[in-house]
Parts: C-alpha cells; structure tokens; sequence
C-alpha cells in the first residue's frame, strides 16, 4: 500500500453514513457524533445505545443511494456488506472507513488522543489497530499535563507573528522559547 495522507477532515454538519448497527458501530458513533456530523445509521438491526443516540437511524439493509449525498462513511458491517458499501462508494467518490477491513477501505481511523485542544492521530494504515492503539495510550501518558496552556500561549503567539509578519520557518524555535518562559514564570512565582 502507498503512504497515506494524514489529514483531519472537518464534517460538522455534513452527512456521514454509519453502516451497521451492532457493536462495533456503537463505538464508532460517538467519535462521529461529537465531530458535529449529521450521521445516518443503516442496518436491518440497531442496539438501543445507537437509536438513543441524536442521529437518524435507518432500519434496513445498505442499499448504494445510502451513500449519495455523503462526505464520508464508515461501513461496521460484515465483510461482504462492507465490500458492497466500498464499490457503492468509490463509484460515488466518497471516502470509506471499513472498521478492521483494511482490503474495502480508502480511509483509516487511526488511535486519536485528543486534550486541552490537541488532536494526534496514530495510524498502521488499517493493519495493526491494536498498535495503534497501545502507541496512543503511551502518547497520552507523556503529554504535558499542563498542554491547554501550551495551546492558549502558540495561540497567542501566533497572533503576534501574523501581525508582525513573522517569516512561518521562524515560528517553531520562537514558540519553543515563548513556552520554555512559561516555566519560568512559574518557577519564579513565590
């Protein structure tokens, strides 16, 4: 497989398909739902977590007009479904995140950390989700705990470089020293 392009895809307030309504989907929806999506559920049977959920449920099989309309789906069906749902979506140029079935997908979910702002991605192109997952557990645990103020100081910064016309290759190295006086300030605080 080629090397992915890592992006991060803005979809509040635009449609994204769920296919499958077991398990699996489950965990997948709150990811979806808290991105701001308008998520539609499609699958002949749906746990209760999800009809609860404020998303529109379909009860029935996928059919490709599911996908008309979508910006992005997520098929957590059974690898013949999710085989159908990745031809019904290329043929619509829509990207396909088919959960642990790398061969009928075009996107990846990868393990997210997401804190005080900062979103890191981890991905193994589909093929190793449970590395993914371990490195963004060991991500976490080194994280800064004090990131949110790193967050509100680069914003700041950014503010000022923008205004002063900061060449973009300056940038790094003064924000490393803008937040290296952040400890000093503390540390000189009584």
């Amino acid at each position: 497989m080629a090397d992915l392009l890592p992006i991060f895809l803005d979809v509040a307030q635009r449609r994204v398909v769920l296919v499958g309504g077991g398990r699996v989907a489950a965990a997948k929806l709150p990811s979806l739902v808290s991105t701001g999506a308008n998520v539609t559920v499609v699958a002949p049977e749906i746990r209760e977590e999800i009809v609860r959920s404020p998303v529109e449920v379909v009860y029935r099989g996928f059919e490709p007009a599911d996908l008309d309309g979508a910006w992005l789906v997520v098929a957590a069906a059974t690898p013949l479904v999710n085989a159908e749902v990745a031809r019904a979506a290329g043929e619509r140029r829509v990207f396909v995140n088919a959960v642990d079935d790398p061969a009928n997908a075009s996107a990846f979910m990868g393990g997210v950390v997401r804190r005080d702002g900062v979103t890191i991605a981890i991905s193994t192109s589909g093929d190793a989700p449970a590395l993914s997952g371990l490195l963004r557990e060991a991500l976490d645990a080194v994280l800064p705990r004090e990131l949110g103020k790193w967050v509100r100081e680069a914003r700041r910064q950014r503010v000022v470089w923008r205004r002063s016309r900061v060449p973009i290759e300056r940038r790094r190295p003064l924000l490393l020293r803008a937040l290296n006086r952040l400890y000093r300030l503390e540390d000189s605080r009584p």
